[in-house]
């Protein structure tokens, strides 16, 4: 019988007295060298045997008649054959002493009462496929080294969790394990020589980010110690700003670079703009700070938000300004990138996809066509102070053009009476996109006759964004 080392562990999820409603919650078990009950000898058990094997578990199958795979661990003495049934005598005799009981013929009802029987003695169980009766689930692992992933539905779809662990497979090169490795070798002398928490993160996370990361997943150590080294050598950097878009709202349409720096960020500085789903991206342990700005209603004015920006970045923090779309479109990151050039604080630019640009493709509408646009023109219907909107009427009723209005929803009237007013048509199409891009995205289109008054009647609200032009009539929409 074979017995790997004992740091191979399991990861189970479990359920309260074995109600998958109460909630699963995950477990690390280690299994290398303790004993478990395997009722089955089919495909299923194949499948449960393998990842027990994987785990250094001590298996006693108990079964009739073996899958020609599960006989081959028997020949080879990797496990051991218990013939016969999974009758209640049988099952009384072998579970005591079991740490773990898998539950896996192709017969629920054998599996249930299997399940009774490891209950009744407080043995953890698992009816495969069947969460019910199950005390834990085994979710589907993805295992490189000593980087393992664990994917699971809490028992709620299985094949998913499974087609998920396929996509991450694809994901994670063989050399992962490598790469860990590599690291935890190293973990002493990064500690000696930077015994502050945070500054072995940013040491770990650049070394990362470079090309000794990739040197250590091909086993090239001596390339990766020179990369490492370099960086333990490194004066430490200052702290410094990164000006991330996050795009118009659906998560998937973040920039790689803007994940990554979310990974890596110390504090982030995040509007009213951008959804919980968003932000769930962020590292965990970064300090999330809310500076957004809604209308009528600061949480931050501006110029404290950039005097934050510098203090943190002064105090050596790596300062995530998250926002909502573009920072350069009505973002004003213009004028946060001036007050950190005043400051001497370094910064990187990261643009985001614009609302505009995320708005329109979701709802079907092209911001230009050569049949009836060829310019586009981005404004924002924000009124002054005194509530006069200063825009550039004469352009905007150009009809050769596509106008994509910002923070127009409380002006709707006044926009819709200016370009009226102007010579544009009653019946000049508009379209007015609610939280777009995101699930709960609506689209409304009418004239700049009626377009107010429908807006109102949907009670719409922010973030929306109004378009006006000929384009409007284009829109398609997926069958």
């Amino acid at each position: 019988m074979n017995t790997p080392s004992t740091s191979s562990s399991s990861y189970l999820e479990g359920s309260a007295h074995s109600d998958p409603q109460a909630g699963w919650f995950p477990v690390s078990l280690r299994l290398a060298g303790a004993r478990v009950l395997l009722v089955g000898g089919g495909e299923i058990a194949v499948n449960k045997g393998r990842l027990l094997l994987d785990h250094g578990a001590r298996i006693d199958v108990l079964a009739e008649a073996l899958h020609p795979v599960v006989q081959g661990w028997v020949e080879s003495g990797r496990v051991r054959h218990v013939a016969g049934r999974a009758d209640e005598s049988a099952l009384k005799e072998h579970l005591p002493g079991c740490r773990l009981v898998y539950a896996a013929t192709d017969d629920r009802d054998v599996n249930r009462q299997v399940a009774a029987l490891a209950d009744a003695l407080n043995i953890p169980v698992c009816a495969v496929d069947d969460p019910q009766p199950s005390s834990f689930i085994t979710p589907a692992q993805v295992r490189r080294g000593a980087v393992r992933v664990a994917v699971s539905t809490g028992g709620a779809a299985p094949v998913l969790a499974r087609r998920l662990r396929e996509q991450i497979e694809a994901l994670l090169p063989e050399g992962t394990g490598r790469l860990a490795a590599y690291m935890q070798s190293r973990r002493s002398q990064v500690s000696e020589r930077y015994p502050q928490v945070q500054d072995r993160k940013r040491i770990w996370e650049d070394f990362l980010d470079g090309p000794g990361a990739e040197e250590a997943r091909n086993g090239d150590d001596v390339r990766a110690d020179v990369r490492l080294n370099a960086l333990l050598d490194a004066d430490r950097k200052p702290g410094e700003v990164w000006l991330v878009g996050a795009g118009p709202g659906d998560p998937d349409l973040l920039t790689l670079k803007a994940l990554r720096l979310m990974q890596n960020a110390d504090c982030v500085l995040y509007d009213n703009l951008l959804s919980p789903a968003l932000l769930d991206m962020v590292r965990r342990d970064a300090e999330l700070v809310f500076v957004g700005k809604q209308r009528d209603r600061h949480a931050l004015p501006q110029d404290d938000i950039n005097r934050e920006m510098i203090r943190r970045a002064q105090a050596g923090e790596r300062v995530l300004r998250l926002k909502g779309g573009d920072p350069f479109i009505f973002g004003r990151g213009g004028e946060e990138i001036e007050s950190l050039v005043a400051a001497g604080v370094a910064f990187r630019l990261v643009p985001g996809i614009s609302a505009a640009n995320g708005c329109a493709a979701y709802s079907g509408i092209p911001l230009t066509h050569r049949d009836c646009a060829q310019a586009c023109l981005f404004v924002t219907g924000h009124a002054k102070a005194d509530g006069v909107l200063d825009l550039p009427w004469e352009d905007m009723a150009d009809r050769r053009q596509t106008v994509v209005i910002y923070m127009g929803i409380s002006t709707l009237p006044q926009l819709a009476a200016g370009l009226l007013g102007k010579g544009l048509p009653a019946d000049w199409p508009v379209a007015i996109v609610e939280r777009g891009t995101q699930p709960s995205q609506r689209v409304l289109t009418g004239t700049l006759s009626n377009i107010a008054l429908q807006a109102a009647e949907a009670q719409v609200k922010s973030p929306a964004l109004v378009i006006v032009g000929q384009v409007v009539r284009h829109r398609v929409v997926s069958p």
